[in-house]
């Protein structure tokens, strides 16, 4: 019995250093999930528009990927341990302007330090996991921090819905925001703590000792291969951005069954629970065969999800919807594996901060465009959603091709 529990955490790729990773992830995610999932309800109740709406949204998808290449260099730069610790003092600022100034205006200066959290530390993240783990469970420690990531995904938006039945839509989100300051502090304390430099390897010192600082010329060291997965990638991204904003407000306002704040948290811990059941059957088998049927399945969910969305109208069929768009995560994990596979051994903090620089550019514009469809109808952002999703699926499974 003991010599199967020793096994589990080297299974599950489980070290000092990644377990303090994944206590940081539990904590500042559970924080900003409380409040980040009810935003677009927020900005409404302070007299916000649906144009502000369809701003944040486009603010999440531009400052991630505006953020994501500086992340990636301090990574490379300052080491992991040090550059963690600045991205979570950058999050926290935000946290006080939204807890400290009640209006729509302030919620959109404050998303400029914390929307961008997750997407400016997840290179340093991507690059901790690939320096500790040995080959054969690199997929697995992805895996592991997608799953831990879900964690606060699933239980963050029950315990905002708490708030905001408890103190209502405005009072009870600036209270759970004061629960991401509290919580981001103790994520700060165990990350310290528990999280060790890692020497890197000789190549891996060479892109240490010198992080490159120009994306130009990264981007010429960028394999086709990488080329294309990114393409396709820009397109399923169309399909999930576009109507992502305005779930809540088609669950919560539009449709004629509307569910209450806490029924879309319950909703959203379905879709995390989900996707927390497929992480490690499929990690298992990513790290033992080619990566891109993983990515091709996923995709394909990602594509479904609108197109379902779009006739669901109770609570009842809501529930089948979210379990699909959990499905989604499917092959998640093995997609940013593949990132990493195909990016140069001397610089994989920096390519990956890259391949989401370009990605999230793009679809900042079509996160901010789908306000507009919105305001044609929700249909019509949905439908729109849909065919995007068709055209990067389809290209992926064309063209794209798997590390070898």
């Amino acid at each position: 019995m003991l010599t199967i529990l020793h096994r589990i955490p080297a299974f599950l790729g489980l070290q000092r250093s990644i377990f303090g990773l994944l206590c940081m992830v539990i904590l500042v995610g559970m924080g900003e999930r409380m409040a980040e999932r009810f935003l677009p309800i927020y900005l409404i109740a302070l007299g916000g528009s649906v144009v502000s709406v369809g701003l944040l949204n486009a603010m999440d998808n531009l400052l991630s990927a505006l953020y994501s290449f500086p992340g990636a260099y301090l990574s490379d730069r300052l080491g992991t341990k040090r550059a963690l610790l600045i991205f979570n003092i950058v999050a926290m600022f935000g946290f006080l302007i939204v807890i400290l100034i009640p209006s729509w205006q302030a919620v959109l200066i404050g998303a400029v330090f914390f929307l961008s959290w997750s997407a400016i530390s997840l290179p340093a993240t991507m690059s901790l996991i690939f320096r500790v783990l040995p080959k054969n469970k690199q997929t697995m420690g992805v895996s592991m921090h997608s799953l831990v990531r879900r964690v606060p995904m699933a239980l963050g938006p029950i315990l905002g819905g708490l708030c905001i039945v408890t103190w209502g839509e405005t009072s009870g989100v600036r209270m759970a925001f004061v629960f991401a300051l509290i919580l981001a502090i103790v994520a700060i304390v165990l990350q310290q703590k528990l999280i060790e430099e890692v020497k890197s390897n000789a190549i891996g010192d060479q892109c240490r000792l010198a992080p490159e600082k120009n994306p130009l010329k990264l981007l010429s060291l960028m394999k086709p291969s990488l080329k294309r997965l990114l393409v396709a990638d820009i397109l399923v991204r169309f399909c999930e951005q576009i109507p992502y904003a305005f779930v809540v407000i088609w669950c919560m306002k539009v449709i004629e069954q509307p569910v209450t704040a806490l029924q879309f948290g319950f909703l959203t811990s379905i879709e995390m629970a989900t996707a927390v059941l497929v992480y490690i059957p499929v990690a298992y088998l990513a790290d033992r065969s080619t990566k891109k049927p993983f990515v091709v399945i996923t995709f394909f969910f990602f594509t479904l999800f609108p197109l379902v969305l779009m006739y669901c109208r109770s609570f009842e069929w809501l529930v089948l919807a979210f379990m699909l768009r959990g499905l989604k995560e499917f092959g998640e994990p093995t997609r940013k594996a593949l990132i990493m596979d195909l990016a140069p051994d001397d610089c994989k903090a920096g390519m990956f901060g890259l391949y989401y620089l370009i990605r999230d550019v793009f679809v900042s514009i079509a996160a901010f465009g789908g306000a507009f469809l919105w305001q044609i109808s929700p249909e019509t952002n949905f439908f729109i959603a849909f065919l995007f999703g068709v055209a990067g699926t389809f290209g992926f499974t064309l063209m794209g091709k798997d590390f070898t």
